[in-house]
């Protein structure tokens, strides 16, 4: 229980209390983030410490909470540093997902370690757990299914949105084209000429509209909590009707390819991540 809540706590202090100013200039902000993981997580362990009333407050709160902050700390100081040292690209939209992934990756390395020096908690009952198939209880079960949800909605949507990368020609629907013509009829030519001088002009805009990001991130997080509440039930089928309603809803701009290939990158990933999620929670709860 002790593990799965401080990971929770890293999420919602990571993915919640972590504005878009904060995420703009992290290492201006960097120390308030930090604040709001200790703030999270001396929560969790002083819950701890008052249920287990015999353990040391030195060794069983005071530590693992400096510990999980300064390693927090210097992971996202090593990060701010090494990221702006590479210069991305749209195209190496992987390399920042990598980064992404590697980051929360070592953060959950860091709690773990916090709980097996300094918690008492065997990571080999861990993996015992895992590999033989046992139950949690009702209130691990209760964490773990809310780690899940932060993991399908918020945590993926970040992923998604760094893989996509900045595709503003992509998000932008073409909604019409008009041409302007100016024409001005000069004096006449002179005696030698017949006619009529004339300087035209002719002006063309294309028109497009821009899409609400804030719908679409919402229409992602249902999505994906959709396709792992199908997963969790095994209703495969029931999943092709979700893409086959996200094809409609698209279904004109589908004829531009750049647009195509967007929708397709984000769709499959949602996808996967919705179906694994799905069956990770339905082999862990039964």
């Amino acid at each position: 229980m002790l593990v799965l809540s401080l990971i929770l706590a890293h999420l919602i202090a990571d993915f919640y209390l972590q504005t878009d100013e904060m995420v703009k200039d992290k290492m201006i902000h960097l120390r308030k983030h930090i604040g709001h993981h200790f703030l999270l997580n001396g929560f969790v362990l002083i819950v701890f410490y008052l249920v287990n009333i015999e353990v040391s407050i030195i060794s069983n709160l005071i530590i693992p909470l400096l510990f999980i902050g300064i390693t927090h700390y210097v992971i996202d100081l090593l990060k701010i540093k090494h990221h702006d040292t590479i210069k991305f690209s749209i195209e190496e939209n992987l390399n920042r997902v990598s980064f992404f992934i590697v980051d929360q990756l070592l953060h959950l390395v860091c709690i773990l370690l916090a709980g097996h020096f300094f918690l008492g908690i065997n990571l080999g009952e861990i993996h015992d757990f895992f590999h033989n198939g046992e139950k949690l209880n009702t209130v691990n079960s209760v964490l773990f299914t809310f780690i899940v949800i932060i993991v399908a909605t918020t945590v993926s949507g970040h992923l998604i949105k760094i893989l996509l990368g900045s595709l503003p020609n992509q998000l932008l629907t073409f909604e019409g084209k008009y041409t302007f013509k100016n024409e001005r009829q000069e004096a006449q030519y002179t005696t030698n000429y017949s006619g009529n001088r004339v300087l035209a002009e002719e002006y063309n805009y294309s028109i497009f509209g821009k899409h609400d990001l804030s719908r679409g991130k919402l229409i992602g997080y249902l999505e994906r909590l959709l396709v792992l509440v199908l997963t969790f039930y095994s209703a495969y089928p029931a999943i092709g009707f979700i893409v086959a309603a996200k094809s409609i809803a698209r279904f004109k701009q589908m004829d531009d390819r750049n647009w195509a290939e967007y929708f397709l990158l984000g769709t499959l990933t949602s996808m996967f991540i919705g179906i694994t999620l799905g069956i990770l929670l339905r082999e862990v709860l039964t």
